[in-house]
């Protein structure tokens, strides 16, 4: 111990000598052909893995990523000095190697040592967009004659290992847009997001069984089908259209799918994008393996030209002070966003859509007449999704959820009123929760009965008050004609009267003109 403490005080002290000695620039030429004779004599081959890189300086390497998951998974627990990290709602502590820390791996029977370093800026900056002057970085170290291994198969082999990590230890997150005046040039605020944790399954979904299989058959081969859709020349995703009334599952269905892909999902708000362009730079900012959705697109933004059409009708019956109101407010509406229904349809499946890959993208609605035939058209939504009011086997499902019922006496007669009834499954799902420690699953299901009869009853109201109103207006209208056709009546005479007026009148003045002019 004592000889090694000499020979780093001696080594030390000739350093302090050398620096002395020779000035900054003869220090540099020197270090520079010191390297080069290194360089020959030294066995070994490094390459280095920076953390951010020239062309992405705002942006952490995905490179440098993959390793340090990679490193994190495999070769960590060799290290003596780690730093932990505790992620955001996470209960689990990752591990990492510290800075100055050494580990080895072996692949296909070759040695390799990895190291954690940093740089340190001599002068720092005044500010840095980065928030973060080091620059930290790992270093692979191998021997010569294996250079060629590590470079084509084993630096390959930790890329793609550590990204299938990532995949398998990420938290899922959802996603909604920010407005375009709040993003930031150096930093990326196009999205917030929080964790995702929506229970929602295709087992707990309450929709036809036969309906739900081919919906879950057809995710799964999507999910599985990279190479086919290379073969037909065609990017990597999928559309869905989920229409029906308010209350039918739309929403949870959009979970249970995230859920069965793990997949993220992006909410995006077409009101908040300001035009065309900052709909593509959304588009790019999304990830691999999500879900792009629009929720009643019908309501988003003014891209049917039907609904436009409309509009304008009622306009032309309108005060010119309410017409002018009403402009008005139409320009401020496109000053807040000028997303366009051609800009919405190459988001879709235009050349921007094709910078990603393994997404599916969902528009919902309640009224699928009101869209453009160009937006729901095969190819773009390519799968069209009813999502209808409840019958028996949604029933069913919702009854083992909410009650943990397979069967029951009341079953029969909630089929035969669901057969009579058009309720939806948020409603009967309402109805079948039970609301206190007293209510038993018998009380659950009578509620649901008594509340399909009062909806019974009021359909049967209505129906018979729309007949009244109808019969009222027909009536009306028929009197409008009859009335008319009087009018037309009376007019005629009166043209009659006036006729015969005027011939008499002719008849006098020409009796008189004969009287005077004999």
């Amino acid at each position: 111990m004592m000889g090694e403490m000499t020979l780093m005080a001696v080594a030390m002290g000739a350093w302090a000598m050398f620096l002395q000695l020779f000035p900054g620039q003869l220090r540099r030429d020197a270090r520079r052909y010191v390297n080069k004779l290194v360089s020959y004599l030294y066995p070994y081959v490094e390459i280095t893995f920076h953390e951010f890189q020239a062309d992405t300086w705002f942006e952490r390497s995905e490179a440098f990523e993959a390793i340090e998951r990679y490193l994190s998974a495999n070769s960590s627990k060799m290290a003596k000095r780690l730093k932990a990290n505790v992620v955001k709602d996470c209960k689990s502590v990752v591990l990492s190697m510290d800075e100055n820390e050494e580990v080895t791996d072996e692949f296909n029977g070759i040695q390799i040592w990895w190291t954690s370093n940093k740089d340190t800026p001599e002068q720092r900056a005044l500010f840095s967009y980065r928030g973060d002057e080091e620059n930290r970085f790992y270093r692979l170290t191998c021997k010569r004659e294996h250079r060629d291994i590590i470079t084509k198969d084993y630096v390959k082999h930790v890329l793609d290992e550590g990204k299938a990590i990532a995949v398998r230890t990420r938290q899922r997150k959802l996603y909604t847009n920010n407005k375009t005046e709040k993003w930031s040039r150096f930093k990326r605020t196009m999205w917030s997001h929080i964790i995702f944790e929506h229970p929602s399954t295709f087992d707990t979904l309450a929709m036809d069984p036969k309906k739900k299989k081919e919906i879950l058959n057809d995710l799964i081969t999507f999910s599985k089908s990279q190479d086919y859709y290379k073969k037909v020349g065609k990017s990597w995703k999928r559309g869905y259209l989920l229409y029906g009334p308010p209350g039918t599952g739309k929403s949870s269905m959009i979970a249970a799918m995230a859920n069965l892909l793990d997949y993220d999902i992006y909410d995006l708000e077409l009101a908040s994008v300001k035009d065309n362009t900052d709909l593509r730079k959304l588009l790019i900012d999304t990830s691999t393996k999500s879900i792009i959705v629009i929720e009643d697109i019908d309501c988003s933004l003014n891209l049917t030209g039907q609904r436009k059409e409309k509009k304008e009708e009622g306009k032309e019956d309108k005060d010119p002070v309410e017409k002018k109101v009403e402009e008005e407010l139409e320009d401020k509406k496109k000053k807040g966003s000028e997303v366009t229904l051609s800009g919405l349809l190459n988001f879709i499946d235009g050349l921007w859509s094709a910078c990603g890959s393994e997404r599916l993208i969902i528009f919902t609605t309640n009224y699928v007449e009101k869209l453009d035939p160009a937006l729901i058209r095969r190819g773009r939504m390519d799968k069209h999704i009813e999502m209808s009011y409840c019958c028996y086997e949604t029933f069913k499902v919702l009854a083992k959820n909410y009650l943990d019922l397979d069967s029951h006496k009341l079953f029969e007669t909630i089929r035969r009123m669901l057969g009579e009834t058009q309720m939806t499954p948020a409603d009967v799902a309402e109805n079948l929760m039970p609301k206190s420690d007293e209510e038993t699953p018998e009380i659950c299901l009578n509620n649901l009965i008594k509340s399909l009869e009062d909806t019974k009853e009021a359909a049967r109201l209505k129906a018979l008050e729309d007949a009244r109103i109808k019969a009222e207006e027909e009536e009306a209208s028929k009197k409008k004609e009859e009335n008319g056709e009087k009018e037309q009546e009376i007019d005629a005479k009166l043209a009659d009267e006036e006729g015969n007026k005027a011939s008499q009148g002719a008849a006098v003045d020409a009796k008189e003109n004969g009287v005077m002019n004999p």
